[in-house]
């Protein structure tokens, strides 16, 4: 059956409409929201007055944050989780996949399994899971130190020094296991006659590792830094469960996802929080170029 001419598309026009939905989409649900964001930005706006109460203030907003004693301790925490939980897990990812892709065989695919499960896992009952394991009294972390050192049960989740400590363990606990996976997959595209080569002239496995094997995940381990940068200072699932969604005490867990969050949903200061976020925003581009730069090849373009 033929379709009527008007409803026949020319080839030039083709793909554009069988790409329209996305489009239509990505503009509606990605594009508005971040020019309504940077609009906001210089606006100050409490919503429960609808638009018509908007007014314009330039960049008092960006001002206002700059000042702010708790955006920077925000900053401070984000910058310690993202190093201490971030840091770990390449350092642990790196040599667990270079053993898992050597040593195992046919359990290689159900070993991946195991340590990709606590990505895939809702983040909910992770930290559920997590307050449960940290609790003060019956806690199963106390009482395994309790058992091995002795002493007064930790307060993880309530005392200011504990709460980071706490949450990057999280962190680091449930990333791990997808930096292994992007490890091992750059580990199989390693030629084999390189590992050959070497052992015929005498190289040791240390040497093979630290002169072919990381040389050749450089590429790899820059992805993997780069996604840790940027999901590192975006931290807000973990640390807003574990804390209650208030920080812990002292503000010692509340990152600047979570206080742009609570500045915009529990103060209504939308202006605010929306400058917030894009001052975040030329932070993870920062450290991103940041981090381009400290693995470019020497001599290589920008």
């Amino acid at each position: 059956m033929k379709l009527p001419p008007f409803l026949r598309l020319s080839p030039a026009a083709t793909p554009y409409v069988l790409l329209s939905p996305f489009l239509v989409l990505f503009a509606v649900f990605g594009v508005f929201p971040l020019l309504f964001s940077l609009w906001l930005a210089f606006q100050s706006w409490e919503p429960t007055s609808g638009l018509e109460a908007m007014r314009y203030v330039g960049a008092e907003n960006f001002a206002f944050a700059l000042q702010d004693e708790w955006f920077w301790k925000s900053l401070k925490n984000t910058a310690w989780l993202a190093l201490v939980s971030g840091v770990p897990q390449h350092l642990v990812a790196i040599p667990l996949a270079v053993f898992i892709h050597n040593r195992f065989a046919r359990l290689r695919d159900a070993t991946i399994g195991a340590y990709f499960l606590p990505y895939i896992t809702s983040t909910v009952a992770i930290a559920i899971l997590f307050s449960s394991l940290f609790s003060t009294d019956y806690g199963v972390v106390n009482a395994v130190l309790r058992g091995l050192a002795g002493g007064e049960a930790i307060d993880w989740l309530g005392n200011p020094d504990h709460i980071k400590p706490a949450v990057a363990l999280v962190v680091f606990w449930r990333y791990v296991g997808f930096n292994v996976v992007l490890y091992l997959a750059a580990l199989q595209t390693i030629p084999k006659d390189l590992y050959e080569a070497a052992t015929m002239d005498g190289a040791s496995a240390r040497q093979q590792f630290f002169h072919i094997t990381l040389p050749s995940l450089r590429p790899m381990i820059f992805f993997g830094v780069t996604l840790s940068v940027i999901g590192g200072l975006q931290l807000f699932e973990e640390p807003f469960i574990l804390t209650g969604g208030r920080g812990g005490s002292d503000q010692a867990g509340m990152t600047t996802a979570m206080y742009l969050y609570r500045m915009a949903f529990d103060f209504n200061d939308f202006g605010a929080a929306s400058a917030m976020s894009w001052l975040l925003f030329a932070l993870v581009v920062l450290l991103t170029w940041l981090t381009n730069r400290a693995f470019r090849p020497k001599g290589g373009a920008a």
